[in-house]
């Protein structure tokens, strides 16, 4: 009785398969390094058409290679290979600046509109705390620095003069330098209350409304104190070339900190943890967009307003800022097909 044939070598079977299949990874593995180099707008037509069916062979040859047991480089090989052409042909590649055109253009304002009716409360609480705030000091001008802290007042309160209240608005008297200062203080306070409002909002969202709140007591004790001396028009032109802005960033934060307690209280069909990090991924759009805003608001604060003194001119850049957030977040009209 003869024995049987010897089986072939694991190597003759691995250097057969990979001779038979070696041209087309080869061709393979040469787009996606041009790819890779200079982007997949670099390839010819003709070769991202065949881009797809190379690695459709690619990932058909590894599972050969693994039903077959062949040595672990070919089968590494091919591993690496495969996932990068799966990476190469449905793999979204985007450059920062069109990643960047996209959150601005696309994301940003179609998180505000989703979140609309988080963004009407959350402005209405901060109208509240400055109507309340107004109020009460209006009443007692001594709760002004219950309300703000030395080192946001700046030297101003129910004491000062009223020529002193006044030139602060208009940086006379050599002053510019204490409202830079005062406008970059301001930015960051404002920046900080508005990313916290929306971080506390895994907290079931009062404490964001209470942020919210306590930046309108600011406002509002402010906002007393010049009509107390009558220079609400003046203040106002002061404040709002840049307040526009600044206070609608500091709501859409608030906002994204309601939403965030809303996922976590009324989590609907899913569970807490997923409904949070659901919403809460839709809600951290509009807290990265603030930042955006809390910037522009900064260039207008540090730069414009130490310039510019009229107060037409002031409320007419007040009055476009807001026209161009009015539009920019407004309703999308759909072209017909």
């Amino acid at each position: 009785m003869t024995d049987p044939a010897p089986a072939p070598a694991p190597t003759l079977k691995s250097a057969r398969f990979r001779t038979e299949r070696e041209a087309s990874w080869r061709e393979l593995e040469r787009l996606l390094d041009a790819a890779e180099r200079r982007g997949p707008r670099a390839l010819a037509a003709a070769d991202l058409a065949r881009l797809p069916a190379l690695y459709r062979a690619a990932v058909s040859s590894l599972s050969v290679a693994r039903a077959i047991s062949l040595d672990r480089n070919v089968l590494d090989y091919l591993e690496s290979l495969s996932a990068r052409a799966y990476l190469a042909v449905y793999g979204t590649r985007r450059g920062l600046r069109e990643a960047v055109a996209d959150f601005v253009g696309r994301r940003f304002p179609a998180a505000v509109r989703a979140h609309r009716w988080h963004v009407v409360l959350t402005a209405l609480v901060l109208a509240a705390g400055a109507a309340t705030g107004f109020a009460l000091t209006a009443a007692d001008a001594e709760r002004f620095y219950a309300f703000v802290s030395p080192a946001m007042a700046a030297g101003r309160g129910p004491t000062s003069s009223t020529e002193a209240l006044r030139d602060a608005l208009y940086s006379k008297r050599g002053v510019a330098e204490m409202l830079t200062t005062f406008a970059m203080f301001l930015f960051g306070h404002n920046a900080r209350i508005g990313i916290f409002a929306f971080a506390v909002g895994f907290a079931g969202g009062v404490p964001s409304a209470l942020l919210v709140f306590s930046n309108g007591l600011v406002l509002g004790a402010f906002a007393a104190l010049y009509h107390g001396r009558g220079l609400s028009i003046d203040l106002w032109a002061w404040l709002l070339p840049h307040g526009v802005t600044e206070l609608l960033a500091v709501v859409l934060c608030g906002a994204g900190g309601l939403a965030l307690g809303q996922a976590l209280v009324f989590p609907g069909r899913d569970e807490r943890l997923r409904s949070l990090s659901t919403r809460g991924r839709e809600a951290a759009v509009m807290a990265v967009g603030a930042v955006g805003l809390f910037f522009v608001a900064a260039l207008v604060e540090g730069i414009f307003r130490q310039l510019v003194h009229s107060i037409p001119l002031r409320y007419g850049v007040a009055a476009a800022f807001a026209t161009l957030w009015a539009v920019y977040f407004g309703p999308v009209r759909r072209a017909r097909p």
